[in-house]
């Protein structure tokens, strides 16, 4: 599946809810599974980093879709590799 297809998903499933949750309650659910992400990187299981994964990306998505933004325009800017410096792999220091 490719990010905009995702994006797309996450908003036909959730996008109305999120939306009346608004952007802060999205943004503090994203922050908490990032929190989620860190501790599973730490001590979990690949399933569990996984899963955790997955939950970072679908409220990245739901956020994308709430601002109007596309994660699919958002990765491009790493198409060519560092945004810094242009290179890849990255020369920044």
């Amino acid at each position: 599946m490719d990010i905009a297809d995702f994006q797309a998903r996450i908003a036909a499933a959730y996008g109305a809810r999120d939306a009346e949750r608004g952007r802060p309650a999205t943004v503090a659910w994203l922050a908490e599974e990032v929190g989620e992400l860190a501790q599973a990187t730490r001590k979990g299981t690949p399933e569990q980093q996984l899963h955790e994964l997955g939950d970072v990306l679908a409220w990245l998505a739901s956020l994308a879709e709430q601002l109007g933004l596309s994660l699919d325009e958002a990765a491009r800017r790493y198409a060519a590799g560092c945004p810094s410096c242009d290179r890849s792999p990255c020369a920044c220091p």
